[in-house]
């Protein structure tokens, strides 16, 4: 097989990109899909009928997104090798009913989204971004990225305890203010449909969220950090996307022969239990791979042997050892940032990882050169989850919990290593063409 394609440092570079052009998973997804059609893939629909010609292909709903690439002389059994992550980051989500405020504040009613760090969000310059749903059932993506709201924290002059212990009630405290005056049903929704360009009146559902408006950015006296917003989970999303056009184009010039058929799988609402049509535990990966095997001439059989074939590698943000809190960490497992992707391991299978998944993991570093590190949880702390065991569960397919070590997970702004986004994009193309 040809050397593989690599990334270096300008990869991070263009994870910053990523990031700022991806306030909302429907942004995400957008972006990610039109880096794929620069690699030559294109979008199936779903209510179409697929042909299983070679070449590259996706399939976008909602927030989410399935691509892959059909090797020439793919037999309806061959196996799939799975890149999966999300692309939901825990934030504040706007409520049906957006307008509100009172005291001559106009302020959005949003309800909280997944396991945020509540403080994060206060006295910080928020946009607001997501979709539109018009009449007709059509979408459009609106991103307001400036200062537009702001979540106002107590003076600690109302409140001398505040430095004892913050303590934020989810409903009482986390509005944000967007202006003065007397509050106006439908005021905020057309002030985006004006920011979209389309009619308010056609406007008959919405998916909006806040995010922070200060970009990305590299941090430290040599720039070996990297701060910025929803890394968790869109640094791996950025990773396998990378990596799955990279391999394509290798293809596709004939440079690189794929025994497997490389897969990206980036699905929304992870982080509240990925239970939804475009979540983890939904049917969209079963159906696009099984509709890919039938396309082929493929049968129940096929579809069968290529699942037990089959290899996915659950590529999820992990937690770095923090210097200030070390005691929370188990001591024999002490991720570090630019130490290379981590190996995620939880007997109680919160991790989908077992000793196979290792093999196939420790390979593909192996085979890119890249370092790895295992992170395994303090038996006193809870141990969180990823979309690996849900994946593995619900579609019988091998799967391994990897990511990158990460400081202050689920905040507004996250830390990681400046060198392991193109570590792990390394690791990755690696494991897809191995």
């Amino acid at each position: 097989m040809s050397a593989l394609p690599t990334f270096g440092p300008d990869h991070t570079d263009g994870l910053l990109t990523f990031l700022s052009a991806s306030p909302s998973p429907y942004h995400a997804v957008a972006t990610a899909a039109e880096r794929l059609v620069e690699a030559g893939f294109r979008e199936l629909r779903e209510t179409d009928a697929w042909d299983g010609d070679s070449g590259g292909r996706f399939v976008l709903r909602g927030g989410a997104i399935i691509a892959w690439y059909v090797p020439e002389g793919a037999t309806p059994a061959t196996p799939f090798r799975i890149a999966g992550a999300h692309t939901d980051s825990p934030n504040l989500r706007v409520k049906p009913l957006p307008d509100a405020g009172r005291h001559g504040w106009k302020q959005v009613a949003v309800e909280i989204y997944g396991g945020t760090l509540l403080n994060t969000w206060l006295d910080r310059d928020l946009g607001l971004a997501g979709r539109l749903t018009l009449r007709g059932g059509d979408c459009v993506l609106v991103n307001v990225d400036r200062p537009l709201l702001r979540v106002p924290q107590l003076a600690i002059h109302l409140d001398r305890q505040v430095n004892d212990g913050l303590k934020l009630d989810r409903q009482q405290h986390m509005q944000p203010v967007w202006g003065t005056g007397t509050p106006t049903e439908g005021e905020l929704i057309a002030f985006l449909a004006a920011e979209a360009g389309v009619e308010a009146a056609d406007v008959t559902g919405w998916d909006l969220m806040v995010h922070s408006v200060e970009p990305p950015a590299y941090l430290g006296k040599d720039r070996e950090l990297l701060a910025g917003p929803r890394m968790d989970n869109l640094l791996s999303v950025h990773a396998a996307t990378e990596a799955l056009a990279a391999l394509a184009g290798r293809a596709d010039v004939g440079d690189l022969t794929l025994p497997h058929i490389p897969v990206l799988a980036a699905f929304d609402h992870e982080e509240n239990g990925s239970q939804s049509d475009t979540g983890a535990e939904g049917p969209l990966l079963g159906n696009v791979l099984e509709r890919s095997v039938l396309s082929r001439g493929g049968s129940a059989e096929d579809r069968a042997r290529a699942y037990a074939g089959s290899v996915c590698l659950s590529s999820d943000t992990g937690h770095a050892v923090h210097p200030n809190y070390a005691e929370r960490h188990d001591p024999g497992h002490l991720p570090r940032v630019n130490g290379g992707p981590i190996l995620k391991v939880n007997v109680n299978q919160r991790y989908a990882t077992d000793g196979s998944g290792r093999a196939v993991f420790t390979e593909a570093c192996e085979r890119a050169s890249v370092p790895w590190q295992t992170f395994v949880s303090n038996n006193a702390m809870p141990c969180g989850t990823t979309i690996g065991p849900i994946t593995a569960a619900r579609h019988g397919i091998s799967t391994v919990d990897i990511g990158v070590a990460i400081l202050s997970m689920h905040s507004a702004r996250e830390l990681c290593g400046a060198e392991d986004p193109y570590l792990l994009a390394n690791a990755l193309t690696a494991f897809l063409a191995t």
